[in-house]
């Protein structure tokens, strides 16, 4: 019989999810760590929860770099992303350029908004498109809406009917101590769970092709990587 390459195995390597977001009155902050707690209930799974108020910080790079998947967060102000997630968003250019350093990382996205809409969708499809940019994996909520019925209520899971990733509702006249309210903390929570699910999914499936983690051979089929796009203005 013709010999075969052994496929990479991760046995007991665990898998690692950085949460990277801002928060500017500390509501987004509280869904950042719900989701956290979800992804580090899942066996095997290390979670860093990382602020991108300073785009700066050595220690925030090499966090996610180090990630196998990255939860991107940040409040909704006026129908997008704080200007301070922006800035780190803008960043990230240079991890583009450097051949799509975080090609095939998972990724998902959460937000929070004073009002019941905000336009939070057009923040969650800001972070989607950050990620497919990087050539990352794109991983949405799988509840069914909650609160869609007469005899639903604002503590269902879901209760804003979002999938693209996780949304939350804080009142403007109420401190992180208090809101977001509990059912979209859990909401969060299951979509930290969910990740982490994906991620070793992906995980063993790329250890039984016995390819790298990241890129399974576009090199291969003639893709031609931007450079330089650091330097765009």
């Amino acid at each position: 019989m013709p010999e075969t390459t052994p496929p990479i195995a991760f046995p007991n390597e665990p898998v690692r999810i950085a949460v990277a977001f801002h928060s500017g009155y500390g509501h987004t902050a509280r869904q950042a760590q719900a989701l956290a707690d979800g992804a580090g209930s899942a066996a095997g799974t290390e979670v860093d929860l990382v602020t991108v108020d300073d785009p700066d910080d050595p220690v925030l790079w090499s966090t996610l770099d180090a990630a196998d998947a990255i939860a991107f967060g940040t409040p909704t102000y006026m129908g997008g992303s704080s200007a301070v997630f922006k800035a780190f968003a803008e960043r990230t250019s240079k991890v583009l350029a450097d051949d799509l350093r975080w090609r095939d990382k998972i990724a998902a996205g959460f937000t929070t908004s004073g009002g019941k809409s905000g336009d939070k969708f057009n923040t969650l499809v800001d972070l989607a498109v950050l990620a497919a940019q990087h050539g990352m994996i794109w991983v949405g909520l799988d509840l069914p809406a909650g609160w869609t019925t007469s005899t639903g209520s604002e503590h269902d899971l879901n209760r804003l009917g979002s999938w693209l990733g996780a949304m939350a509702q804080a009142n403007a006249d109420q401190g992180p101590d208090v809101a977001p309210p509990a059912a979209d903390l859990r909401t969060a929570f299951r979509l930290g769970e969910r990740v982490a699910e994906v991620t070793r999914i992906y995980r063993l499936g790329v250890g039984a092709l016995g390819v790298g983690v990241q890129g399974i051979g576009v090199q291969d089929i003639g893709v031609q990587h931007a450079t330089g796009l650091s330097a765009v203005r």
